[in-house]
């Protein structure tokens, strides 16, 4: 799931219907003992390999202070000597500072290595949290170890289409659309989908999440590490997850932030529907928090009055454009971030009341088209999201499966609904064979201990996802953030979750029993130049 449009959930009296619903047939499941045998080869390989660490990539734009390598995987695990994969690795090594300025050596822990979510997003800038304050610590234990997946550029990237069309806008946003556009945008997805298997060929179907989990398993004996000290944020949740399925004695601490729900029967449909139940509840908070400061921002001193200024701005962006670029979509987009970061609230609260009093620049700022550079790096991360959540698992086939689900849902949650399912549709008419999700579960001493962190009102991906995990892995702690909806709360500026991350990570420690921290401040409002995010 995406870590800046995570899309995944379901409000389960909807979707009783899926398991009826006609679906593209999925294939024996996944770890086979071809599979199995085939990433034993390939770990040994690597683990004599290593990684030659160098400088990195100079399209990536690291700082000098971060070195990369490569790590070459099988394309097909059940064919080791076929077609290989290289996947780009960075790190920076353990400062073995004392944090406190004591001057004591601090003694490193070997490798954590990061995986930010998405699918689809690079973790190749993970290393650079060790310049954080709330990181100092971790960073002085540990080598900071982030990597590109398998298909992220520059690992071997996948592309579905021309990165030129791929930010079309403007581009409508309607909440009830009309069959004509609702035609209209699956005839899209058809071609979406159909472009992806002539772009992406044989090795389209090799891009899906056992794979993810192998190359992890691969990229853990490159780097000498004798069992795997693992983070996964969103969909790195996941990841991890099966991880701790296919390899649970070759885990050492794992850290699973802003959960996926990994029942198989949510994987993904089901999840997407839950994600866009959720955001209701989050976008209501947004609304809320701006009525509050109406004296700052002028929307409205009450939810339903920010809607209206909301509705109004995006009737007056069809009618004419903002920049030429942005129009009721675009516009939908950039405040669909303020579900997931409410860091991005004032900003686009101050966009917003800027725009209805006649200056457009900070929305255009926020929501218009971007770079070429920017296309590229969008379409990329959208391919490998599409070709991952395809492949994973059976999707409804029939559009008429989603228009019923969909419809229903959006009665009671519009804000992005409709917008979730024109992401996810490709998937409908997928050309590729579909893997079916493992039953994730880990019995009692199979596994080490593992930390669970949640917030509480996380849209993205829904604190049941969190409770789920739970139950599914002994063993593991949860700590939730209270009342709070941030997306991935490790590392933030929460000192009670920090605490629990540290000395987790540090000591091995966990609460004895799941356990919760009271929510971080919210954010103050302020008029300043707002970001371009």
């Amino acid at each position: 799931m995406r870590a800046a449009a995570l899309y995944s959930a379901a409000g389960s009296l909807l979707l009783a219907t899926l398991t009826a619903a006609p679906v593209r047939a999925a294939p024996p499941a996944g770890p086979g003992p071809a599979e199995a045998l085939g990433t034993a080869v390939a770990a040994r390989r690597a683990a004599a390999a290593g990684v030659d660490f160098g400088r990195c990539p100079q399209a990536e734009e690291l700082p000098d202070g971060i070195r990369c390598g490569t790590v070459t995987v099988p394309l097909d695990y059940a064919h080791p000597d076929g077609k290989q994969v290289r996947l780009t690795v960075s790190r920076v090594r353990a400062t073995h500072r004392d944090p406190d300025g004591g001057g004591r050596e601090v003694p490193g822990q070997g490798a954590l290595l990061y995986n930010p979510g998405g699918p689809g997003a690079s973790g190749l800038y993970f290393p650079l949290v060790g310049m954080v304050p709330e990181w100092k610590r971790i960073a002085a234990a540990y080598d900071l170890v982030g990597y590109a997946p398998r298909g992220v550029a520059p690992s071997a990237p996948l592309s579905c289409q021309d990165p030129g069309d791929f930010f079309k806008g403007p581009r409508p946003a309607p909440t009830r659309p009309s069959d004509a556009y609702k035609k209209e945008r699956a005839a899209e997805a058809e071609a979406y989908a159909r472009d992806c298997a002539e772009r992406g060929g044989e090795a389209l179907r090799h891009y899906h999440s056992l794979n993810n989990a192998r190359d992890l398993e691969v990229v853990r004996a490159a780097l000498g590490e004798r069992r795997l000290t693992f983070m996964g944020a969103s969909y790195g949740t996941y990841l991890g997850a099966l991880y701790a399925e296919l390899f649970p004695s070759h885990v050492r601490r794992m850290v699973f932030d802003a959960v996926v729900n990994p029942d198989p029967e949510q994987v993904w449909y089901r999840n997407n529907l839950d994600q866009s139940e959720a955001f209701e509840d989050r976008w209501d908070d947004f609304k809320e928090w701006v009525a509050e400061h109406d004296a700052v921002y002028g929307l409205g001193d009450t939810a339903r009055q920010v809607q209206d200024s909301y509705e109004e701005a995006s009737a007056r962006l069809a009618a004419e454009p903002a920049g030429g670029t942005v129009g009721p979509a675009q516009f939908q987009g950039a405040f669909l971030t303020a579900g997931y970061y409410d860091d991005y609230w004032p900003h686009r609260a101050e966009a917003l009341s800027a725009y209805l009093k006649g200056d457009p620049q900070p929305l255009v700022d926020q929501a218009g088209t971007r770079t070429a550079e920017g296309a590229v790096r969008s379409e990329n991360s959208n391919a490998v999201y599409t070709a991952v959540e395809c492949n994973d698992a059976p999707w409804p086939a029939d559009f008429e499966v989603w228009d019923r689900d969909n419809t229903r849902l959006a009665r009671r949650a519009p804000f992005e609904t409709w917008d979730n399912v024109w992401t996810n549709l490709p998937c409908a008419y997928w050309q590729g064979p579909r893997q079916r999700p493992l039953d994730v579960r880990t019995a009692p001493g199979e596994l080490p201990p593992t930390l669970v962190l949640a917030g509480e009102r996380d849209a993205a991906t829904p604190y049941e996802g969190a409770l789920e995990l739970r139950r599914r892995l002994a063993g593991s702690v949860l700590v939730t953030e209270r009342d709070a909806g941030t997306h991935g709360i490790a590392g933030g500026p929460n000192a009670c979750v920090n605490g629990h991350l540290e000395a987790y990570l540090l000591d091995g420690r966990l609460p004895a029993r799941d356990t919760s921290c009271a929510p971080r401040p919210e954010p103050e409002p302020r008029q300043t130049a707002a970001p371009k995010a």
